[in-house]
């Protein structure tokens, strides 16, 4: 039976342009793809190995006809709305489960959620979890296994009564060889608000 739910962020509760973004990317820096350097870049930022200053000098540097806000604004196009019923949902899951947030972010990331957002319903939403685990926080990105089994034994959680939910495949193939449930959700098709609905069999006694 399920006592903890671990919840991915973006595509979860807030819902991103994956596909804009990338597009909007690859425009502006005149490539067919990302090039490993620029992945690798932006994989260390999300960890919080390299901080904002030094992520957003290396574009300045490979772009340098390329402003700080033509930058700064097109990772954050990723970042869409926040629907109100899915805060309304997990306020009311937090009571009956022991719930966590666990996501790859970063600071211009979550700078920009607070600041779109409002102090006061980041704040709302933040409290309702008993950890709010940001990569670039604890230097960890998923699917890496290290990170659930921080989570895990940092909450003293039993995988077999853990769900684990994000939109990406290769992050609930990692959480799911732990012995953790997992759903992957698919943006677009499903909603997290129905969790309960759609994955019955987890939560039935």
């Amino acid at each position: 039976m399920i006592k903890n739910i671990i919840f991915d962020f973006g595509d979860i509760f807030i819902n991103l342009d994956k596909e804009g973004a990338m597009n909007n990317a690859l425009k502006l820096f005149a490539v067919n793809q990302l090039t490993p350097e620029m992945v690798q870049v932006n994989m260390n930022y999300e960890m919080g190995l390299i901080n904002t200053k030094d992520f957003i000098n290396f574009y300045r540097v490979a772009y340098p006809n390329l402003s700080i806000k033509e930058i700064t604004d097109a990772w954050n196009c990723i970042l869409l709305d926040f629907p109100q019923h899915r805060l309304e949902f997990i306020k009311s899951t937090a009571k009956n489960y022991h719930c966590f947030l666990l996501s790859n972010t970063n600071e211009m990331h979550i700078d920009w959620i607070k600041n779109d957002w409002g102090s006061k319903l980041y704040t709302e939403f933040k409290t309702c979890f008993e950890q709010f685990y940001l990569s670039h926080e604890i230097n960890m990105r998923k699917p890496n296994t290290d990170i659930y089994e921080f989570v895990l034994n940092q909450n003293n959680l039993i995988p077999t009564e853990t769900l684990f939910i994000d939109d990406t495949t290769e992050n609930t193939e990692s959480a799911a060889t732990l012995g953790m449930h997992t759903w992957n959700l698919t943006p677009g098709k499903e909603d997290v608000v129905d969790l309960f609905s759609i994955k019955t069999e987890l939560f039935s006694i």
